[in-house]
């Protein structure tokens, strides 16, 4: 099985599944629906160091509920798995 290691202050992460179905029970085609704005960090890389040396660790850990952005994210396929590599400064929030 292939794993993908983030570098620097990079975070990837899986969205959350598309919603086919609303509320009322009205199945919608999954064309028209949006990507989601959510999804669960996957893994972190170690943080970004600064221009003295020192390293400034990221603030989310695999597991976490995050944000996302509209647009943005390098779009990774590991095998068969969609996910998406983003900077930590990227990411809106985090779900608690």
């Amino acid at each position: 099985m292939r794993s993908l290691a983030p570098l620097g202050d990079r975070v990837l992460v899986k969205r959350a599944q598309k919603e086919v179905q609303t509320a009322a029970g009205i199945y919608l085609p999954t064309d028209s629906t949006k990507d989601p704005n959510e999804g669960t960090v996957v893994s972190v890389g170690p943080g970004e160091r600064d221009v003295a040396g020192n390293l400034h660790a990221t603030t989310l850990k695999a597991g976490d509920t995050v944000l996302l952005p509209e647009y943005g994210g390098t779009k990774v396929k590991i095998e068969d798995e969609e996910v998406f590599l983003f900077r930590e400064s990227d990411i809106l929030g985090k779900f608690e």
